[in-house]
């Protein structure tokens, strides 16, 4: 009996420790999962506030960016309508002088037809003084009409020489100094029409960066890199303490130009090694000719010449990567293509012939390989060679 009642004894005290066991541990589980609910929400919040916070800096930074464009194309805008509002100035007051030119020239000719006319009376009046003079010479001098006439005629033909003489001169030195005035003012009216300034570098562009990050991935490794661009473009890339900035160097400003572009794309794309460095020069040189052609075409069609020869049109397209006298050389040729093409118009030329002439002057200063020759006579030579007149 006492066994059996150690053995129940026993039994519900293991029961009773079991029961206690399981409650402890079922209180401690609800505690540890509470405690892990609650740090995976604090750690929830957190990386959702991170999260926030790198979407507004990057919405603000794309703001600033497009904002920055935005301007920047309003800028290009507003330059573009103030230079076309000037040129309109321009031509309005051209217009204007024009029409003063007009009647500067109306007064001219006025004057002139009233000194003919004076001319016309004066030559009136000297045929009535002949006869008087007749008539006198043969009361006083007893003379022959015939004989009296002779030496009258003779006479006043003397006197009306040199007065017709010296009245003429007076009157070719008045208009040559007035159609001196005119052609000065034609030239300068003219040169200010069309005029404009436009200095460029001659030698140098600045490709710019936006951190020393970027500076170091276009140098590569042991300077592979920058030795590939160089190699590939004929162009000198100069790196010094400068921030964000690599100087471009070379005297041909087309393969500037092409550096430049090389240069814009691999940084875009973020490939930067020798393999891709001669592939996308490659493929900016082929678009850098493209553009040289539709250039020359574009230009000619904006001015009206027509019948250009190909290599021609392409020198033209080149024109707009040199420089003469720090000036852009298309620019300059245009320029002196209208110039040329007004001057002619006024003076009662071929504008045609001028305007193509103005246009191709200075194509002697576009080829490459120049050979030891002044740029008229090799602007010459290759004109003569792609079929142009020889008025042109």
């Amino acid at each position: 009996m006492e066994i059996t009642s150690i053995v129940l004894g026993a039994v519900g005290g293991l029961v009773l420790g079991g029961v206690l066991m399981f409650l402890i541990l079922d209180r401690m589980l609800k505690s540890r999962k509470k405690s892990i609910i609650d740090e995976a929400k604090k750690e929830g919040q957190s990386i959702k506030k991170d999260k926030i916070l790198q979407a507004k800096e990057k919405f603000h930074q794309l703001k600033q960016d497009h904002e920055r464009k935005v301007n920047e194309e309003n800028r290009k805008i507003q330059s573009r309508t103030d230079s076309i509002k000037s040129k309109e100035k321009t031509l309005s007051r051209q217009i204007e002088q024009n029409k003063g030119k007009e009647k500067n020239l109306e007064k001219l000719q006025n004057q002139l037809d009233d000194q003919l006319n004076l001319v016309s009376r004066q030559k009136g009046e000297l045929e009535k003084l002949t006869e008087q003079y007749v008539e006198q010479l043969e009361s006083v001098s007893g003379l022959s009409k015939d004989e009296a006439k002779e030496k009258m005629v003779t006479t006043l033909k003397d006197e009306a020489k040199t007065e017709a003489v010296a009245h003429i001169k007076d009157i070719m030195d008045e208009a040559k100094m007035n159609a001196s005035k005119e052609a000065k003012k034609i030239v300068i009216q003219t040169i200010q029409r069309v005029a404009t300034e436009q200095v460029i570098e001659n030698s140098v562009s600045v490709f710019n960066i936006d951190s020393d990050e970027i500076k170091g991935r276009i140098i590569g490794r042991e300077g592979r890199n920058i030795r590939a661009i160089e190699a590939a473009t004929g162009v000198e890339l100069i790196i010094d303490d400068t921030p964000e900035a690599i100087i471009l160097s070379c005297f041909d400003p087309v393969r500037r130009e092409i550096a430049r572009l090389a240069l814009h794309q691999l940084v875009s794309d973020g490939r930067i090694h020798p393999a891709r460095i001669e592939e996308v020069v490659s493929k900016t040189k082929k678009s850098i000719e493209e553009e040289i052609i539709e250039v020359g075409k574009r230009t000619c069609v904006d001015l009206g010449i027509h019948g250009l020869h190909p290599q021609l049109t392409k020198m033209v397209g080149r024109m707009k990567y040199r420089s003469s006298y720090g000036q852009n050389l298309l620019q300059h040729s245009r320029e002196v293509a209208n110039l040329c093409a007004t001057m002619a118009t006024e003076l009662g030329l071929n504008p045609k012939v001028a305007k193509r002439s103005g246009l191709l002057h200075d194509i002697g200063k576009v080829p490459e390989d120049e050979p030891e020759l002044p740029h008229a006579i090799l602007g010459m030579k290759l004109a003569e060679k792609y079929g142009e007149k020889k008025d042109v």
